[in-house]
């Protein structure tokens, strides 16, 4: 059974800093990239960012480069989003994926962790 489980959301004010875990069982981790999505209330599933299954890239929106890291350790099955200068506008619930290199479509999804960013 495949189980993605984000933890580490919460409420920070802006300029803040939080870091987003997800915890990877069930799948062999290190062969997939790993992508990180967020919604906001009433709002469309936005790409955050995507890191390879080696760790030596990492794509990121535009709304969010230079303000997120992805990181990963394949030995501990986790991926991390380290988000700084928090803005209210990132508010909104972050879950991670899993994807095989080169494909688009993500085959796993976590249930997300709620950030909100107080102004």
């Amino acid at each position: 059974q495949v189980q993605l489980v984000e933890s580490g959301g919460g409420l920070v004010q802006a300029g803040g800093s939080l870091r987003l875990s997800c915890a990877v069982s069930g799948l062999v981790f290190k062969v997939f990239d790993m992508g990180w999505f967020r919604q906001a209330p009433g709002k469309e599933r936005e790409f955050v960012g995507r890191i390879s299954r080696s760790g030596g890239n990492t794509y990121y929106a535009d709304s969010v480069k230079g303000r997120f890291t992805i990181s990963r350790d394949n030995a501990k099955n986790t991926v991390y989003l380290q988000m700084n200068s928090l803005k209210p506008e990132d508010t909104a619930v972050y879950s991670c994926a899993a994807v095989l290199q080169g494909s688009a479509k993500y085959d796993y999804w976590g249930q997300g962790t709620q950030v909100t960013v107080s102004s």
